[in-house]
């Protein structure tokens, strides 16, 4: 969907500006398409930068609960330094490669809450101006695609997505934050697992796959606190189809599970990675995750169709579109938060 404004800090009579991105979903470390499209006001201007800038809804937390905001994670000038006379018309095609580790908002054409966005900034006659704001869509590489497929075949379904601010000790993490896809456990693993949470930090050179196992309360993991174990994984990004991965996924999951236990009877750190603790930007999460994005509800599909996302009354498309909407243009005055990272 394109918003389309009026530069509101040149007044009435302004340029006009549509960013029109191409109708396919990008990839993450893919190529990002469109143009820019300008109309001219009633006068004259000089149009010295256009710039797009990436945006993410992102959660943080802190001692009193969670709050949400906007971070930037890439900045693209794509043109400028032209005259864009009265009534006239003016396209900026670009072409512009997405952060390996942009998150994930579709999976099999279901949105899965998760708020992205591609705000356009035009310098004109001195002044810069947020001028129009469009959601962006990001599907899965093949190898995140075939991890999460393996999963769903396995037995786990789709929970919840969300995309919060922090690192993960002990990865390559690029940007301020990571994104989480919350599942509800297979039940083979439903008396090990509470919910499995699935990073992933994709690079040049692969991806690294996290996965969180949550088990609380009462149970064989309940002594020492319920608490979350890690373990993680790199996958090539080549050779995708000549790797058995419901078997390389359950393994993993099978060495998960084995790792906690092993934690649980001995009160070592085994359950985690290279001795961090707790893992995550050095706080466990609260007992319940809550989405950013609204109306996605839980789902489980599995088999060949792999994991799927259920949608709560059919509301999560427009839903996330108003979002968009209301997340980011409720920023502008106020600047983006977190934007230094």
């Amino acid at each position: 969907m394109v918003f389309k404004r009026l530069l509101g800090a040149l007044g009435v009579g302004a340029p006009t500006v549509d960013t029109v991105l191409d109708g396919a979903a990008a990839v993450p470390g893919g190529t990002l398409r469109g143009e820019v499209r300008l109309k001219g006001g009633d006068a004259d201007y000089e149009v010295e930068q256009v710039t797009l800038d990436l945006v993410a809804r992102v959660e943080a937390e802190h001692e009193e609960g969670e709050a949400e905001g906007t971070v930037s994670f890439g900045r693209f000038g794509v043109g400028g330094g032209f005259r864009l006379a009265a009534g006239t018309e003016h396209a900026v095609p670009f072409a512009v490669t997405l952060p390996w580790e942009t998150p994930l908002t579709e999976l099999h054409g279901q949105h899965l809450g998760v708020v992205l966005g591609v705000r356009t900034e035009l310098a004109v006659a001195g002044a810069r101006d947020k001028g129009d704001l469009d959601a962006l869509a990001v599907t899965p590489t093949p190898a995140q695609e075939a991890v999460l497929e393996a999963l769903g075949q396995l037995g786990f379904g789709f929970a919840s997505a969300d995309v919060e601010l922090g690192h993960i000790h002990g990865t390559g993490q690029q940007l301020p934050f990571y994104q989480e896809i919350e599942l509800t456990p297979a039940p083979q693993y439903a008396h090990a697992l509470h919910e499995l949470e699935v990073t992933f930090l994709a690079s040049p050179a692969g991806v690294e796959v996290i996965l969180e196992a949550d088990k609380r309360g009462a149970g064989p993991f309940g002594a020492f606190g319920g608490g979350d174990a890690l373990n993680r994984h790199v996958v090539p990004h080549e050779g995708v189809a000549d790797r058995d991965w419901v078997a390389e996924v359950d393994a993993w999951l099978r060495a998960l599970v084995d790792a906690r236990a092993a934690y649980a009877a001995s009160g070592t750190d085994h359950g985690r990675p290279d001795g961090a603790h707790p893992g995550k930007d050095g706080h466990h999460h609260a007992d319940a995750h809550h989405g950013s994005g609204p109306g996605v509800g839980t789902a489980v599909a599995a088999g060949a169709a792999g994991l799927a996302v259920g949608v709560v009354g059919g509301m999560v498309a427009a839903e996330v579109v108003d979002e968009i909407g209301d997340a980011f243009e409720g920023d502008d005055e106020g600047g983006d938060e977190g934007e230094e990272g």
